[in-house]
């Protein structure tokens, strides 16, 4: 046994560290630490191997169906086509003749009158669409048409919310039929659903009403950054806020998305009508949510009819009446209206896309919003829906391009001129990627397809925060490694954050980790090891990281709650004790700030506390503010070092192992006379205990920490599991019992 005591602070070297506080985030980045797996691992993975190598055979189905609407009307009348059978039609997909599979007909002449008790469940969440609850009978619905008014109250301004509840409002009254079923659902800070599926006209007026424009929400569009050519104000400056738009695009677009998948499992066509004051679209991340967005709604069945609710607008170059004039010269060039034009095609494309992608149709410039609802009911009286399955199994995730054929010549077809395949992570795009990671990190269904495994620990770095690293353990079997000469290669990505008692986030982690290790070291044996820190004060925390392989692109979770202690109150103050197998050089460039370093070796906490007997455990644990020995004189001061030792101390601290309640080794008694850490208050402990002395089993490690100057102490103790050495390891593996657990 050796005791040593910290002199120098160094920084981390193989693992990545994060200091987080409320305010700030940094980052150091390295490889991540390869940790033996224990012996038992060893020997499941061998049987697992065993098995694989066995007779059989596994049989997977997986069929998608694509389902798209047609609509067939005569080129001189404009009346449906009725009575045109499956055989009539031709389906082609990017040049390629599909087989149809699934043929209706709907039809809102033919509309049953539904009872309103098996249509409206008198609910108000979103989730109620999910849970399946506005119809008792889908089949009720056939020959129905299916209407959202979707009011995103948060990019209208008052006049704006007013023209579109005037619009509603008389299609109520006015427009309204009996095959009609409409549910309303809003957004302004949050998405609701105001209005299950009813024909009740009365219900829907008075949940029309209640969309008044007296609240304004805050998050219509701002400047774009440009000095010249925006409103003078008395600013000092014109502030950017294209980040705050994409976010209130993405906003908008995940809103829809939520939506549309409610409405999956719902055959027939169903209709949004979208109001808006406008969607500017910004960046790589509404990509992605645009495309999210019109790829759920396909899905859905559901066509977008957008509507911009700001109508005819007036640009005067000069800017209206309710902006400030224009800086600069650019009134006077036409680039100040040029600006104004762009920034509002910018604005009205987005929606158009929405409407294009899904089969429906925009609304732009025009005061009067009654031709869209009449548009719904046009495009939804009579049609017929066909399904195929692809002939291009690919999931790619590609755009594929339908046209649709029938065998008259004097007829024309409405239909949606494509979809986006399925796709496989592989070929994910990097945004996609990114944010189905950012949903599994929001979710609250854990992923459960990689095992991980955390363990987070604690250390003083002043009297008000705390140094807490976090090690997190992926067995090495979980991840899909690809051999290239002669070296195993993966890549894994990680995000995770913690968030206090109040559910604010106050720091976060993500990380891309590449790992190339010799093809020799077996490392699907083995653990992988990956480690990070934050800094927080004493409260309460809730942890969260999230993993993802990315080949296969499985994921795992892994959530856990954090007591950061105010040790203040303690009798005797303590850190975390570190227990590890492995000290490892210390490689990094930085300094001071991982406190898992000492005397240059980086210390790799063992998260599962199993070691071999040919190894050594290490212990490392901290002791804050000791008492002062009695009589004993001040310490004299160090200049450039603000010291907080109080004077010679009297520490003693020893290592004992029991089992069944019984010790069995003990460490000599070691006694510390000095606070070896000045700058942090502490003394600090490291033990490196040979475990060839002791019999495979598990112990309970009890830790003895005696302040005797102070008249306290504490034990604390912690499960450890010994196994044979590695050679008695290997000569016992065949063949083995099944596994146990313990």
């Amino acid at each position: 046994m050796t005791v040593a005591s910290m002199r120098s602070m160094a920084v981390v070297g193989l693992t990545l560290v994060a200091s987080l506080q409320p305010w700030a985030l940094t980052a150091q980045t390295a490889a991540p630490q390869q940790v033996p797996a224990p012996a038992d691992a060893q020997a499941q993975y061998d049987r697992n191997a065993a098995r694989q190598g066995a007779k059989g055979f596994t049989l997977s189905v997986n069929a998608d169906i694509v389902l798209t609407n047609v609509v067939v009307r005569d080129k001189k009348s404009g009346l449906p086509v009725t009575g045109l059978k499956a055989s009539d039609f031709t389906i082609i997909e990017d040049k390629t003749p599909q087989k149809i599979v699934s043929f209706d007909y709907q039809n809102v002449d033919q509309a049953a009158q539904l009872a309103e008790k098996s249509t409206v469940v008198g609910k108000a969440s979103v989730a109620d669409l999910l849970e399946k609850n506005f119809a008792a009978d889908p089949k009720a619905l056939h020959d129905h048409r299916l209407i959202v008014l979707f009011f995103d109250l948060s990019s209208m301004q008052d006049e704006d919310i007013d023209r579109a509840v005037d619009a509603a409002t008389d299609y109520v009254n006015k427009q309204m039929a009996p095959a009609d079923l409409v549910a309303l659902v809003s957004m302004s800070t949050g998405l609701t659903m105001d209005q299950d599926f009813t024909s009740d006209k009365a219900a829907l007026l008075r949940g029309i009403k209640r969309y008044n424009g007296d609240d304004e929400t805050g998050f219509a569009n701002g400047g774009t950054g440009s000095t010249d050519g925006t409103g003078d104000d008395a600013t000092a400056f014109a502030a950017d806020d294209s980040e705050y738009n994409s976010l209130n695009t993405d906003r908008e677009l995940l809103a829809i998305q939520a939506i549309s998948k409610s409405l999956e499992h719902v055959d027939q066509r169903k209709s949004m009508l979208y109001f808006s004051g406008g969607l500017t679209r910004q960046g790589v991340e509404n990509q992605a949510s645009l495309r999210a967005a019109t790829n759920e709604a396909a899905k859905a069945n559901m066509a977008i009819y957008a509507v911009d609710t700001r109508g005819l607008q007036a640009l005067p170059p000069g800017g209206a009446g309710n902006s400030g004039s224009v800086r600069g010269t650019s009134a006077y060039s036409g680039s100040s209206m040029t600006a104004q034009l762009a920034s509002n095609y910018s604005s009205q494309e987005t929606l158009d896309t929405l409407a294009r992608d899904t089969g429906g149709k925009a609304f732009f410039d025009d005061n009067d919003f009654a031709p869209a609802f009449q548009q719904i009911q046009h495009d939804t009286e009579a049609y017929y829906i066909l399904g195929f399955h692809s002939t291009n199994k690919a999931r790619d995730g590609g755009y594929r391009h339908l046209t649709v054929k029938v065998n008259r010549p004097d007829v024309k077809l409405e239909f949606r001129p494509g979809y986006y395949a399925p796709a496989d992570f592989q070929h994910q795009k990097t945004e996609d990627r990114e944010m189905a990671l950012t949903e599994q990190m929001r979710s609250d269904l854990p992923a459960t397809d990689v095992a991980l495994y955390l363990q987070a620990l604690y250390f003083r770095q002043n009297e008000t925060l705390f140094y807490v690293p976090v090690s997190l353990v992926i067995p090495g079997s979980q991840i899909p490694f690809t051999t290239v000469k002669d070296m195993s290669k993966a890549s894994i990505d990680v995000m995770g954050r913690v968030q206090n008692a109040q559910g604010v986030t106050v720091g976060n982690v993500r990380d891309t980790v590449k790992l190339s290790l010799d093809a020799s070291q077996h490392v699907e044996r083995k653990n992988i090891q990956y480690g990070t820190a934050f800094t927080l004060a004493p409260g309460r925390y809730h942890l969260k990281f999230v993993v993802r392989e990315n080949q296969t692109g499985a994921m795992g979770s892994f959530e856990t709650d954090l007591q950061v202690p105010d040790i203040k109150k303690l009798p005797i103050k303590t850190s975390s004790i570190v227990l590890a197998s492995q000290r490892v050089p210390d490689t990094s460039k930085n300094s001071g700030s991982n406190l898992l370093v000492r005397d240059g070796l980086n210390w790799v906490p063992n998260v599962a506390h199993v070691f071999r007997q040919d190894q050594h455990l290490y212990l490392l644990y901290e002791v804050y503010d000791p008492a002062r020995a009695k009589d004993a004189p001040a310490p004299a001061p160090t200049p450039g070092i603000v010291r907080r030792d109080a004077g010679p101390v009297h520490v003693l601290t020893s290592i004992e192992f029991l089992s069944g309640g019984v010790k069995v080794y003990e460490t000599p008694l070691v006694t510390a006379d000095v606070v070896n850490v000045p700058t942090r208050g502490a003394v600090a402990f490291q033990f490196d205990v040979p475990l060839a002395p002791l019999k495979p089993g598990t112990y309970i490690c009890q830790v003895n920490v005696i302040d005797d100057a102070g008249g306290s102490f504490t034990f604390p103790r912690m499960a450890v599991r010994i196994q044979p050495a590695a050679a008695a390891a290997q000569a016992a593996a065949s063949p083995a019992p099944a596994p146990t657990a313990h």
